[in-house]
């Protein structure tokens, strides 16, 4: 009577353990609406947050301190050679 039963078990374990897990997935989705906070504060995208902190610096707001770039006359002759020279 055993192996018969056994067998049984095995060959529709499918159809028994389908229903089973829906049941419990269901309870399970239900339980965690009920407890579950639904608030999720807004948090500002990485991107955001960096653009607004690179437009915080001290150095962007002090615009009349930075040093302007000084370039030569003449960009190809800063690495020259000194028998080119």
């Amino acid at each position: 009577m055993w192996p018969i039963l056994f067998r049984a078990l095995r060959t529709y374990a499918p159809y028994i353990t389908l229903p089973f897990a829906g049941v419990v997935g269901v309870i399970g989705y239900n339980l965690e609406n009920w407890f579950s906070d639904k608030y999720t504060p807004y948090n500002k995208s990485i991107e955001e947050q960096r653009r607004e902190r690179l437009l915080d610096e001290e150095t962007l707001q002090r615009t009349g301190d930075i040093e302007k770039l000084k370039y030569s006359a003449n960009v190809l002759n800063t690495n020259v050679s000194p028998s080119l020279s």
